[in-house]
Formats: structure tokens, sequence, C-alpha cells
């Protein structure tokens, strides 16, 4: 199988997708149809990655193209689900998706809830939902590649979105970067 793994380079999920003997090429650039088409693409793999992926691909690809995000779907789609989380005082936790034509709204493949501690940074946060996605994929990516897992359509009534301009009106809550404790998020939400 060939697989196109869009977003950051993470050495190690690449290897474990090789681990099936697949070929993975990895980018981060916006990809068109002629593209896929090029390396004959057989499966889409997304984690991190920062373009919309348009129709055509996901016609295209037939239910073959999956998203990794870092928050419990469909609280917090869109871009800095981990601030989101916080400020609106959202479920936390992390997804498995097809990606459709909506932003983070394709059918569930799998996830799993994320309760912090009172004390944790912005960016600890981070970093513990960027494990368990990893390790939910890992899991789950067996019985995703041969097609066996069971999606459940996402109820989008009550859940969350936000765009990477949404955060401007905040940045000043950010006083210690991505290492700002969360407990300033919520004293911002008391007052809102």
């Amino acid at each position: 199988m060939k697989i196109l793994y869009l977003g950051p380079r993470r050495k190690h999920l690449i290897a474990f997708l090789e681990d099936f003997s697949d070929v993975v090429f990895q980018t981060e650039d916006r990809i068109t149809l002629d593209y896929l088409l090029k390396d004959s693409i057989d499966y889409i793999v997304s984690y991190g990655y920062r373009h919309i992926i348009a129709k055509d691909i996901i016609d295209f690809m037939e239910n073959k193209t999956i998203n990794l995000h870092i928050s419990y779907l469909p609280w917090n789609r869109g871009a800095n689900p981990n601030f989101w989380s916080f400020l609106d005082n959202t479920k936390k936790g992390v997804t498995i998706h097809f990606i459709d034509e909506g932003i983070d709204t394709g059918p569930i493949i799998a996830q799993k809830e994320i309760i912090f501690p009172e004390d944790i940074t912005l960016r600890k946060s981070y970093n513990i939902l960027s494990k368990e996605i990893e390790n939910l994929f890992i899991e789950k990516w067996p019985e995703i590649r041969l097609g066996k897992c069971r999606p459940i359509p996402q109820k989008l009534e009550g859940g969350t979105i936000h765009f990477k301009k949404d955060i401007k009106e905040y940045e000043y809550l950010l006083t210690d970067g991505w290492d700002t404790p969360v407990t300033k998020l919520k004293e911002v939400r008391k007052n809102k």
C-alpha cells in the first residue's frame, strides 16, 4: 500500500506505518488530485496538516482519508483545539475521524477523553494529547488499514469550531506563551 502522510514529519509514526511493508510519502505542502494519481496513493493519514483537503481528493479516496485531531470532537474543531478546550471548558481528548468536506466533521473512528490536573500548562497538556493521539492511532491503525473500523457519524449540535484568527482576541492571556498555566484561562472564563 502507498500511504500519504500529511503534516509535520514524525519519524516514529512514519516508521510505524512502514512496518506494515507500506511505502510512505510525507508532505506539509498543499496536495492536488494529480499528486495522488502520480504516486498511486492508496491511503491518506493527516496529522497536524494546515491545509483543507479538496473535495475532489476526498471523493477520489472514498473513505481512505483520515485525520488525527487533538480534541474530543465535536468540540474544538479547527485550530488550537487544546487552548479552546480550556478557555471554553469543553471535553478534552483526542479523535481519529474520516475526512469529509467540513472542518473536522467526518465520522468518528475512535476517540478518547483525557482528564487533566488543575495545575497543568498548555504546553504540557498539548504534549499529553499528542502522545495520546499517537497511541490511539497505533492501536487502531491495523483495523483502519484493513477497512474493519466502524465509524459513527458526528453529532455536531453543541460542538464548537475555531479558526486560526480567533485566538488573536485572547493572545494577551498567554503571558508565558504555551507555558501559561490553564488556570489563567479559567479565570477569564469566570468573567465571560
